[in-house]
Parts: structure tokens; sequence; C-alpha cells
């Protein structure tokens, strides 16, 4: 694609990547057939070819964003499968994260919009206040179906109070997220840090426990380190540039800190937006002062995920196998963003399940961070879909590598992350939502003997 910025102006190193990247782009359109929007609302400008010429366009006269250019990236969920599909290697997701940050320093958007979006990126970041936040919408939940009209304002109000847990369901407090060190179970092979991060400390705390007692059954010693907290990704993705930098700095220090005093073999994270970000530290912080350059690159460069970093160890369970249906959801942030395909299913086979893949396993189930709470028409059409081809498997169980795909999917099939059933079959607890399955067994079973 030809460009035409002026040479000042690619001084600016946010623009020189942007415009290398359009550069790269050769329209040939092959993002269109894996981009979700564009699946569901055949608009060109609802693809990333579509997005690009507008990112392009925007860029280039260097006036502020308009309504049309917000509206169309808006809609993107940043699920990066058309990274997967582009034959050119166009690197979509630097492009559109600095368009949603020039978007957010040039538009006005309406006042009910800015302060949803500001609530969401002063709350959801800080396990605390997000807690406070479910419970206040644990409580208005029953109320959702009484908020009047079609207006994009009372969807998103009613998606909100539909996504909250109800009061009984929210979990307890984990006692396994304040700083400290986990010690290896027998001989140290490996000594990691894992990333606790925030909405899933509220929502997911089991997931984080299935994590610690996993690996240090596993000889693994597992550090959370102090200071680290939120990957920055859920402002990141909202063009909240200056909020997202800070967070991970926080990380990067907490990191290095724990690097430079005993050593680290890897960075550990379970939830998988957050470690398409995190892997992409030292992108974000290459033009900053020094040392952070350096920080940011030697933290990404010991970024693993969960499934990535057990794929490298002698993981085995230890129960006989359970006959239980696996069917293994790809999070667009693993599978598109990391690049993780085969590992977790490869895990879920050898600890003792039958693993079926659902139909368009591509496609986005809707979440995408604050996606669903932001764009719910959008979101509530993917999840349908995903829903459907889900329970199509007639698998027993979903397993899942994000919180936010745990969230989204979780009125169909039971829906536990991936670790939860590798440290049931190597001994850790049974997972709650596995319990239930268990009970309906027993119960067709009896009903068929009587």
């Amino acid at each position: 694609m030809r460009t035409n910025f002026a040479p000042e102006r690619l001084r600016d190193p946010d623009l020189a990547e942007s415009n290398k990247i359009l550069r790269t782009c050769v329209h040939c359109g092959f993002c269109t057939a894996t981009c979700p929007t564009f699946v569901l609302l055949g608009d060109e400008l609802d693809s990333p070819r579509g997005r690009i010429y507008l990112i392009k366009e925007m860029l280039e006269s260097g006036a502020p964003a308009n309504a049309v250019v917000v509206r169309h990236v808006d809609r993107c969920l940043s699920c990066l499968a058309c990274m997967t599909t582009c034959p050119s290697g166009v690197h979509y997701m630097h492009l559109v994260d600095y368009a949603r940050t020039y978007i957010e320093h040039s538009y006005r958007r309406p006042f009910t919009e800015r302060s949803l979006r500001a609530v969401l990126a002063a709350v959801l970041p800080h396990p605390t206040l997000a807690r406070v936040a479910f419970l206040g919408a644990a409580l208005l939940r029953p109320l959702r179906r009484f908020i009047p009209g079609k207006s994009m304002l009372a969807n998103r109000l009613r998606a909100l109070l539909e996504l909250a847990p109800s009061f009984a369901s929210l979990p307890s407090p984990s006692p396994n997220q304040a700083p400290r060190v986990y010690p290896a179970e027998g001989q140290r092979r490996a000594r990691v840090a894992l990333l606790t991060g925030c909405v899933q400390q509220v929502l997911g705390p089991h997931i984080n426990e299935a994590t610690i007692r996993l690996l240090t059954r596993l000889g693994v010693e597992v550090v959370l380190a102090q200071g680290a907290g939120c990957c920055g990704a859920l402002t990141h993705h909202m063009g909240k540039h200056e909020a997202a930098m800070a967070a991970a700095r926080a990380n990067i220090a907490a990191w290095t800190a724990e690097l430079e005093r005993e050593g680290l073999d890897a960075v550990i994270i379970n939830t998988s937006g957050c470690g398409t970000t995190v892997k992409d530290y030292g992108f974000l912080f290459r033009t900053e002062p020094a040392p952070w350059p350096d920080r940011a690159a030697r933290i990404s460069a010991l970024a693993k995920d969960i499934s990535e970093f057990l794929s490298t160890l002698d993981y085995q369970p230890t129960r006989p196998p359970p006959g239980l249906v696996v069917a293994y959801h790809a999070a667009c942030s693993l599978q598109h963003g990391q690049k993780i395909t085969a590992e977790p299913k490869m895990l879920l086979r050898r600890a003792g399940f039958t693993v079926v893949e659902p139909a368009e396993p591509h496609l986005c189930c809707g979440s995408a961070g604050t996606y669903n709470m932001l764009q719910p028409a959008i979101a509530e059409r993917l999840r349908a879909r995903k829903l459907a081809n889900l329970a199509a498997t007639q698998a027993d169980v979903v397993a899942a590598g994000n919180i936010g795909c745990i969230v989204q999917l979780s009125n169909g099939l039971p829906v536990l992350h991936t670790v939860e059933l590798l440290d049931w079959m190597a001994g850790g607890p049974e997972p709650a939502a596995l319990r239930l399955v268990s009970e309906k067994r027993s119960e067709a079973v009896a009903e068929a003997t009587q």
C-alpha cells in the first residue's frame, strides 16, 4: 500500500512504525474471511482491510479522528485472526493499538461513553475496586430486565449487569494473591514469577491457586512479586496509553527485581490476553529512556503462557482417565496473538481427556477484554454462535485459557481453565464445575436403571 507521510512527520516513531505496517498491506482481502465483524456485518469498513484504509487516511491527514473512523475501529475486537491469515505479515495489532491511542487523544466521545470508559479503566485493573463493583452489580443484577429502551447506553447497562456474577457465585478472595514465594516440592527444577492479574483475582482466583499447586508439585518455585499487578491490556486496548504504560512499568520493575535477586526461568501468565500484552512489552518500551527498553525486552523474552511452560516439563496425570470429553476453546489471544495452538490440547490429552474442537475455532467468542461491555450487540451474536458450535460437540466440559472467554461462555456448558483440569488430574482438588457434571451423570445413570 502506498502512503504519503511528510518526512518530518515520520520522525515520530509511532507514525514511522504505522507507515511501515501500512506499506506491508497488499489489499489481498484474505483477512476478511476470518474477521468476526466482517463475517457478521458484511461491511468492508468492519474488516481489517477497511479499517487499515480508514487508519491510513486518518494518520496521513494528521487531523482529529472522526465519528466514522471511531465507529469502525471501536468495532474491532483485536482478536488478531487477520494476522494469522495475512500472507504479507501485516502487524495489524500494532497499527490498531496506535489508532486507538490516536483516537483517545484527538476525538471527544459523548459524555456517557467517556464516563463508562473512564469507570472501566479506573476500576477493572484494581482487584479491590473491581470486587466492590462486582458486588454492587450483583445486587443490581435482578433489575437488568427493567432497563428501558434499545439505545447503546441501555444495551451496555444490561450487558454490564448480565456479565456480573450473581451475589452467591462471586468467589471469595483467594489467600494466594499476596506477594510471597511458594517453594517447589522436592528438588527445585525452575523458579518463575506468576502474573496474578486483576479481574481474574476477583472472578477466578481458583485459576491462580490451581496454577501454583500444579507448578510447585512439578518442582517449580513460584514467586508472586511485590508490586506486580494488572498487565495493562485493558487500558491499552481502550487507547489509554499512559495508564497502560504505568501498569506495565510496575510489572517490569517488580519482575526485574526478582530476576536480579535470585533469577527467573520464566514469567508465567495464565490469562492469554495478558500474555499477548506482556510479550509485547519490548515493543511498547522501545523508545523509552534507558534502562526500560532492555528491561522490557528481557521480561518479554521470559513471558510464557502456562500451557507453553508446562509443555516443557514432564507433566503426567496421577489419576486414571476420567472418561470426560473436553471441547477446547482456543482463545484468540492464545491462538492468534501468541501462536500457541497445539500445547493446550496435547496436555489435555496427556491428562486423560478426550479432546474435541468446535467448528469455526478461529472466530472470537465476543469477550475481547471490555468489548462485551462496550459493543454488547456484536458480542452477544458472537457468543451465541460460539456456544452453538460448542454445544454441537456434545462435550462434557469446555476448557479455555483466558478468563474473559470463561466468563463470556459460562452460561452454556461448564467452562474451566485448562490448568484447573490439568491440576485435578495431577492430584489437585476436583473443580466445582466438574462436580456438577458428575452429579448430572449420576442422575442420568439412576434414571436409566429405573
